[in-house]
């Protein structure tokens, strides 16, 4: 029996090929697709959908298809209403939106109670792995410095999938050496510090998509460990893992890593 699935943001760049993705796995079923901003749309011409799909403006529509899991790649005011929603109705909720506070993700631990909520920083499996490295090797430098690089219509900086790695990197050593730098001749250009005071510079560049470098610098050698996605295709698999995975993780999960056994 097929896993039924709503998309919030559907008619996003995002959401559109989320609702490609799951309207091509056997395994799923794409029932609603919502965006306020799109109300009345035929989904069949923003994604790869060859099902006739309207585009309904309110949230209503999850419980009126019967979702049984609801993916949202909003932002941060949308995607708190999302989850609000889900979890009174017992919705599971798989979440690509970034910028939550401490406040939120306690709310969303005591709330989600008869349904589950997974929110990633990045859905990229390599962007997964990529993290998990950076931790790995923390111990081994004494210097780190982390650049990531977005499409010039992301809205918020550093990336979820930055900070994340920051945080990773500073839980695994706390022998990071200060920076020795003195005199910024422009201000900003040591980049913001992250836990650690881990420096971290944000690009915004048109015709990118979404990549990231973490460097790592220690008595004669360097470690670079870099991942591009260059397309976003390739945060599909990862979504559809979290699909069908979410309601076999109680309450609020905290990237796919413990859906990849790490």
């Amino acid at each position: 029996m097929s896993v039924r699935v709503a998309v919030v943001g559907a008619a996003g760049r995002m959401g559109s090929t989320v609702c490609g993705a799951v309207h091509a796995d056997p395994e799923l079923e794409l029932v609603a697709a919502v965006d306020t901003h799109h109300a009345g749309l035929d989904l069949r011409t923003v994604a790869k959908v060859d099902a006739p799909l309207t585009v309904s403006s309110g949230l209503e529509a999850l419980v009126d298809a019967g979702a049984e899991v609801v993916v949202d790649f909003t932002v941060l005011e949308a995607s708190r209403e999302v989850l609000a929603f889900a979890a009174e109705h017992g919705i599971h909720a798989v979440v690509g939106t970034t910028g939550f506070t401490d406040e939120d993700l306690d709310r969303f631990r005591r709330t989600f109670t008869r349904s589950n909520c997974l929110i990633a920083p990045n859905f990229a499996i390599g962007a997964v792995l990529m993290m998990r490295f950076a931790e790995l090797a923390a111990p081994w430098f004494e210097t780190a410095e982390v650049i990531e690089l977005h499409h010039d219509q992301k809205v918020d900086a550093p990336s979820g999938t930055a900070m994340r790695t920051v945080e990773r990197m500073a839980a695994a050593s706390s022998t990071w050496a200060p920076d020795p730098t003195t005199n910024e001749v422009v201000p900003g250009a040591r980049g913001g510090k992250g836990p650690g005071d881990i420096p971290v510079h944000s690009v915004r560049l048109r015709g990118l998509v979404a990549h990231q470098e973490v460097l790592l610098g220690t008595t004669g050698q360097s470690l670079t460990i870099r991942h591009d996605s260059y397309d976003r295709s390739s945060f599909m698999p990862g979504v559809v893992l979290a699909v069908k995975e979410i309601p076999n993780h109680p309450g609020l999960t905290i990237g796919l890593d413990p859906l990849l056994g790490m």
